[in-house]
């Protein structure tokens, strides 16, 4: 038996006659030695196991008289009960995985990240996410999006559910929030459950009906331009224009989900609503769960500028979620090419005829 596991079966032992009253309040343990021979270990052992119960309250110690049994208030003796056997959960099946996850790529990506950085990779994140992987992703969004997105605006969190929450905290639960409808629940649940008002505004064939959009008493929306979950509808040019114009009426946002956006067809993406808004009024959210892995818990939210103080005020005391280790990864996998020729080999793929 390991010394770590004898001290402890002491102190168990000796906590345990504590608590039932073999061992009453004031009365003295056994001497170290004494309780050495008794149960056939080493008085390290017992000393170790006596200090672990003054630290924890449950006995004190007097200078060359020995060690006492604490009087603890309000104590009774427990009553005798069987303790039942522990039932561990079984083990989740295994699933068919993410059979397009470049997985080689990925763990040498992880091997090599590690190598280089070590120590650091232990260390908090910074509230905002680690420098290096939000400039990968402001030149990767500047070189396949033409979105123009200043790294110090980029904020690393881990998905989309954590994202919306970061949402719904910076902005107030005290807002009506708008939400295509049908949409992602999770979505609604989330502005819910921080206890904000959800309006439910139904889709059309190009995206949220004007009427009710008009009609509608929220004063941030949160829309799905491209492939809206479940759905599929993309919103044109002119439904995006009118979700902008909606948005400058009084102190309102507009929240872009954009998570299907890389599997755009071939040729220029849609332009975003992030591109076309000139007035601050866009956050923009976006997540690596379905262009890499679904375990991949790992976003990214564009702020406006305005709302940078707005950020700082509520969430700014809080370190980012995501380990230092996933971060500088994908910062490396981005960096180095290895993302975008994942995405094209994904994209070839969806093109084929099925």
């Amino acid at each position: 038996m390991k010394r770590e596991t004898k001290y402890l079966a002491v102190y168990q032992r000796v906590k345990d006659d504590i608590l039932r009253g073999a061992l009453p309040p004031g009365s003295r343990l056994p001497s170290k030695r004494t309780m050495a021979e008794r149960l056939g270990v080493s008085v390290v052992t017992v000393e170790t196991a006596y200090g672990q119960l003054v630290d924890e309250g449950y006995a004190y110690a007097r200078e060359r008289s020995g060690v006492y049994v604490q009087p603890l208030a309000g104590l009774r003796p427990p009553a005798e009960a069987e303790v039942p056997p522990l039932t561990m959960l079984p083990e989740e099946p295994a699933g068919p995985g993410s059979p397009d996850f470049p997985t080689a790529l990925w763990f040498k990506t992880l091997r090599r990240v590690m190598s280089e950085y070590g120590p650091r990779l232990v260390e908090r994140s910074p509230n905002k996410g680690a420098a290096r992987l939000r400039n990968a992703i402001a030149a990767y969004l500047l070189r396949y999006r033409g979105m123009f997105a200043p790294p110090e605006r980029i904020v690393v969190g881990s998905g989309a559910e954590q994202l919306y929450e970061a949402v719904v905290r910076m902005l107030g639960p005290d807002r009506t929030y708008g939400v295509e409808w049908p949409s992602y629940r999770q979505i609604e649940a989330v502005y819910a459950g921080y206890g904000a008002a959800v309006e439910r505004l139904p889709l059309g064939p190009d995206g949220i009906e004007s009427a009710p959009l008009a009609a509608s008493a929220a004063d941030v929306l949160h829309v799905t331009p491209f492939h809206s979950w479940p759905t599929g509808v993309t919103a044109p040019a002119a439904k995006r224009y009118e979700y902008l114009d909606w948005a400058r009426r009084g102190d309102r946002f507009l929240v872009e989900d954009d998570f299907d956006s890389e599997f755009a067809p071939p040729g220029k993406p849609l332009e975003t609503l992030w591109s076309m808004d000139g007035e601050g009024k866009v956050i923009y959210l976006n997540t690596f769960s379905k262009s890499l892995a679904p375990s991949m818990r790992l976003g990214y939210m564009l702020l406006p500028e305005r709302l940078l103080p707005r950020y700082d005020e509520v969430l700014g005391r809080y370190s980012c979620s995501v380990p230092l280790l996933e971060q500088y990864a994908l910062a490396e996998f981005i960096a180095d090419g290895s993302f975008e020729r994942h995405l094209n080999r994904l994209r070839r793929r969806l093109a084929e005829p099925r």
